[in-house]
């Protein structure tokens, strides 16, 4: 193992911030969510974000993190901004604002999913009544709807019982 190898194997031993380690974390996470459909810039800065301590950065921050320009991060926050996963707010005595991520991001994030499944419920409802209960389009959207409806009432338990789960663990 040569010495630059040891340096971080003890660094990261220690529990020490390590840049490269951030940097590897928030590619490979950013990679993740692009594979999953959200936008590459929208990645790698809400990526940025969950690695940083305070979980907020200024524009100037997240461009020199990420070696990005300004308008690739302006473009990747209009995009999380508008999927509420983030939220900018003014930097205290400065006229900079600075992206925030929202506190219980991904309970937020899946109960707002659980909003546009009671939207695609109540359509697909409409729709079976358009096109007649007994179609095979009806059949096809009536067992939807009721797919949706099956996983709001799935939603709502495992969201109560992650609550309950997270009261139990150890975080601040």
């Amino acid at each position: 193992m040569d010495v630059q190898a040891q340096a971080r194997a003890q660094a990261q031993a220690q529990g020490v911030r390590s840049d490269e380690a951030v940097s590897r974390f928030v590619e490979r996470f950013a990679a993740q969510l692009t594979e999953a459909g959200m936008q590459r810039m929208a990645s790698r800065v809400f990526a940025q974000l969950l690695a940083s301590d305070s979980g907020a950065m200024t524009s100037a921050e997240l461009s020199e993190a990420l070696q990005i320009s300004p308008a690739a991060v302006s473009g990747a926050v209009a995009y999380l901004t508008q999927v509420t996963m983030v939220s900018r707010e003014r930097e205290p005595g400065s006229r900079r604002d600075r992206y925030v991520l929202h506190n219980e991001l991904w309970y937020e994030t899946f109960t707002r999913r659980d909003q546009v499944l009671t939207l695609f419920e109540k359509t697909l409802r409409d729709g079976v009544a358009g096109l007649g209960a007994d179609s095979p389009a009806g059949v096809r959207m009536a067992e939807t709807a009721e797919f949706f409806e099956f996983l709001q009432g799935e939603m709502a338990g495992m969201m109560d019982r992650w609550r309950a789960h997270r009261a139990t663990l150890n975080l601040p």
